[in-house]
């Protein structure tokens, strides 16, 4: 959740109950809200107001209300509330928030924390600290339900009806053998309507799509995506079952990994996520890029000296200029980010890379066709000099065929060198597509100069 401005309604009225010390008032306010419209209050008290506003949560609210946060504003809240208080509430999330939680802050106190929690709930979150985030280990819970085969559905139920409320998620109950071996799968749906005295080895599904521990994130989200799964299983290299992801898990990897691209294509790089951000950090992420674009931009003023004479003879080149490179860059982009959906949602993969490449090609000449076509016209009747037309429109013509196989080309050779594609990055493109597209305009007009004059 990011902080907002958003006006809740019972936000003065908290406001009021906690300047009257009112707690009667107060508590029966926070039971008519969700966890979200707590978090939203919270970041609209300051100092004093939102540590009373806190001490009147229960930990298991103020748990539910961290679960709802982004972590810059999970760090605010274990500030106002102490180490003592954080590690209670800790005790009383999912261990996966917590070990996203712990993982981002100093080992220090890291360390404190898990030192005060339960020891039993310690243990799960040092275990899953051991995996890297990125990966099912790191974004797997030990919330989960397991049931044995030999259980009936009545002691399914009535067991289920026992872990529920400490369970992620209980629409999905596990078989597991006595080894803790991943053999089947029932859900919840199934439970209810099947007879009291049916075996879950009668009715559990042996076909368990499950996904390895060390499991990219990308991939575990569109195996999810695949099945249409709520959760699904993390298994070892013996198929022992070690966790589950749920899907509210996967829609933060799916934004996170969303928000990465977007900063790659621009040029941002990763750590702009966040808007506030230390000044000098980002700076140092787009400052490489930023220098290799201004050599690129120096090169193309140096290749354009080349065309000093001509641009000299027929200063009306000029006017047309601006329009060929941003049209180059414009299709340039428009296939780079057809090509990256086509990568992440893998439609595109190498056996395919020639069919898209000449697909790309062929949009390009009939996008330069009708382009230069409509740019002749308005060049004849407006400067009234078809020549002048001809030279126009036929640069844009090839500039637009180069520039779209410029955007389709760069990431797909990356792809091909296990490189992430969105490194190809819109300015980066832009800007090689500005020296070929100039280049190409000038080179034709130089070429034709003596039909110009």
């Amino acid at each position: 959740m990011n902080q907002e401005t958003v006006s809740i309604p019972e936000t003065e009225h908290i406001l009021v109950s906690l300047q009257k010390r009112n707690h009667k008032a107060l508590r029966t306010l926070i039971d008519e809200l969700q966890p979200y419209d707590l978090g939203q209050i919270f970041f609209q008290l300051n100092g004093i107001h939102r540590r009373r506003f806190l001490a009147a949560l229960q930990p298991q609210e103020i748990a539910n209300l961290l679960e709802e946060l982004e972590l810059n504003e999970q760090k605010e809240v274990i500030a106002a509330l102490g180490p003592q208080k954080t590690a209670s509430v800790l005790n009383m999330m999912s261990s996966d928030d917590v070990t996203d939680l712990l993982s981002e802050l100093e080992d220090a106190e890291a360390q404190s924390l898990l030192k005060d929690m339960e020891s039993s709930e310690a243990d799960r979150v040092r275990s899953l600290l051991l995996y890297p985030e990125d990966t099912a280990g790191g974004l797997m819970t030990h919330e989960y339900v397991s049931i044995y085969s030999h259980f009936s559905v009545e002691e399914a139920i009535r067991y289920l009806r026992q872990e529920a409320p400490t369970a992620e998620t209980i629409y999905y109950v596990y078989v597991t053998d006595a080894e803790h071996h991943l053999v089947g799968v029932v859900s919840l749906r199934d439970l209810l309507i099947a007879q009291p005295a049916t075996k879950i080895g009668d009715m559990m599904y042996e076909r368990v799509i499950s996904v390895p521990v060390d499991m990219d994130q990308e991939e575990v989200a569109r195996m999810l995506e695949r099945y249409d799964f709520l959760a699904i299983p993390v298994v070892d290299a013996k198929n022992r079952l070690l966790g589950i992801i749920t899907v509210d898990d996967i829609i933060d990897v799916l934004i996170e990994e969303a928000q990465e691209d977007i900063s790659n294509l621009s040029a941002v790089g990763p750590t702009d996520k966040d808007i506030l951000v230390n000044p000098f950090q980002s700076a140092r992420r787009r400052i490489p890029w930023l220098i290799l674009l201004l050599c690129i931009g120096m090169a193309t003023a140096n290749l354009l000296g080349l065309f000093e004479k001509t641009i000299q003879l027929l200063p009306v080149l000029t006017v047309f200029m601006p329009m060929i490179a941003g049209m180059t860059g414009n299709t340039a982009t428009q296939s780079l980010a057809l090509i990256i959906r086509g990568l992440s949602s893998h439609q595109l993969h190498r056996e395919n890379y020639k069919k898209v490449l000449r697909q790309e090609g062929f949009v390009g000449m009939i996008i330069g066709a009708i382009c230069s076509t409509l740019i002749i016209a308005a060049i004849t009747i407006w400067k009234q000099d078809m020549g002048l037309g001809l030279v126009v429109g036929a640069s844009l013509f090839f500039t637009l065929v180069i520039g779209t196989l410029v955007g389709t080309l760069i990431p797909i050779i990356l792809d091909a060198f296990n490189i992430d594609p969105t490194v190809a990055s819109g300015p980066l493109i832009t800007t090689l597509n500005d020296v070929i597209s100039l280049m190409l305009y000038f080179g034709l007009a130089t070429f034709f100069i003596h039909k110009l004059m």
